[in-house]
């Protein structure tokens, strides 16, 4: 169960540094007024907010999703392992369930975490050194909030939040086992490395084409009410006025972006955590094989 956790945590590190570019990108998409576009499309954006904002306006927001992320891998990874200990048997339906699981259990951490990240990466949109400042870091972020609107200000978007972590982390952890049985992931596997990085890779955008509509309507929600002005009453409201404005096409919103994303930060995470538990557990299994010396040293600790 530690190392389930520990993993996460190190996973999550790292697959936050390799995608945070790419997030801002997507949210900065996802949000942007359709009578008046800033971007017109993903390269035009990572063109724009470099030259306008320096590369730090790639990773604005970023502190909110390191501290979360982080620890929401470990739980993600820690409820998984568990949830697969208590269902006893390595089936498919399993595998989704465990992970359905470990998305529900998150979504407390998530949710509040990426409405921080999405206020702070919508901050100075376009200003290479921020005016109008108003919230110093992802932190302040959400203590601002608190205490404008109290709990329920700081769980904005926690419904769209749950509706796309439960059946996008069931994809998720199906996608992982069916492609790393497939090819045949064994830790003495020369190219295992390779092929995790494949598998893990895949699986994510697996996740994210299967609930990426619900993270629009998410995004726009979280952001409704920055300059003082909101627009939606609720997700229903957000849908319709979104489909009435835009068309269909208003669900793909920044799709590009986030497959773009999806690749490289979930190869690394599920590569990071898998080599990680394998690493640890042969290490665990060598030392349950070293006899027993015939008299016990004392700790040095």
């Amino acid at each position: 169960m530690a190392l389930d956790f520990a993993a996460g945590c190190l996973g999550g590190a790292a697959g936050v540094l390799v995608g945070h570019p790419f997030d801002t990108v997507k949210v900065r998409l996802q949000v942007q007024n359709p009578d008046k576009p800033r971007y017109r499309g993903t390269f035009h954006c990572f063109q724009s907010i470099i030259k306008q904002e320096s590369a730090y306006g790639l990773y604005k927001g970023i502190g909110s999703p390191m501290m979360g992320l982080t620890f929401i891998n470990a739980i993600v990874f820690g409820v998984q392992g568990n949830a697969m200990r208590y269902l006893a048997r390595d089936t498919p339906l399993n595998q989704f369930l465990a992970g359905a699981a470990a998305g529900a259990v998150q979504c407390v951490i998530c949710c509040p975490m990426e409405l921080a990240k999405t206020r702070m990466q919508l901050q100075g949109t376009g200003e290479l050194q921020v005016k109008s400042k108003v919230y110093k870091n992802s932190l302040d972020c959400l203590i601002r909030i608190y205490r404008k609107q109290g709990i329920r200000g700081i769980n904005k978007g926690m419904v769209t939040t749950i509706v796309r972590e439960l059946p996008g982390f069931g994809f998720y952890f199906l996608t992982y086992d069916c492609l790393t049985r497939a090819l045949n992931c064994e830790p003495d596997d020369s190219l295992i490395i390779p092929k995790l990085l494949f598998a893990g890779g895949m699986s994510g955008i697996a996740s994210w084409l299967s609930t990426y509509p619900v993270d629009v309507i998410k995004s726009r929600l979280q952001a409704d009410g920055v300059g003082g002005v909101n627009q939606y009453n609720g997700i229903w409201d957000c849908i319709r006025q979104s489909y009435q404005k835009e068309g269909w096409q208003v669900f793909t919103r920044g799709l590009t972006s986030t497959l773009l994303r999806a690749f490289p930060v979930n190869a690394t995470t599920f590569a990071t955590v898998t080599l990680f538990l394998m690493t640890a557990r042969a290490e665990e299994s060598c030392k349950e094989l070293e006899p027993a010396p015939a008299i016990q040293q004392p700790s040095s600790l």
